[in-house]
């Protein structure tokens, strides 16, 4: 019985480490600013982000990659206009590019 109550805590303590563990991409990306320069289907300021996935499909260390840019920004992956720095943690950023990825 002990045993089941520590499981059972350190399950409970998991899914309330992060809000956004518990968010689907979909809803943290509609939270965010990225709305502010992408869509889903077609280009706005930045590439949509069924371009991004298609770009990404097979790469190695794709979903690393797409988390590191979203969390710090980058320069010259898809034309002249950067794309700064975000506002998310590291959790944050990696379910953001898994979600991205999975847009196929």
């Amino acid at each position: 019985m002990k045993n089941m109550l520590l499981a059972l805590l350190a399950c409970s303590a998991a899914f309330s480490l992060h809000p956004a563990l518990a968010q689907d991409g979909q809803a943290l990306f509609n939270s965010k600013p990225c709305v502010g320069c992408h869509t889903l289907d077609s280009k706005l300021v930045g590439p949509a982000m069924k371009e991004v996935a298609a770009k990404n499909t097979g790469v190695k260390d794709a979903a690393a990659t797409l988390a590191s840019h979203i969390k710090n920004g980058t320069q010259g992956n898809w034309g002249p206009i950067p794309m700064p720095p975000n506002q998310v943690t590291d959790e944050e950023a990696k379910v953001l590019a898994d979600w991205v990825l999975s847009l196929k």
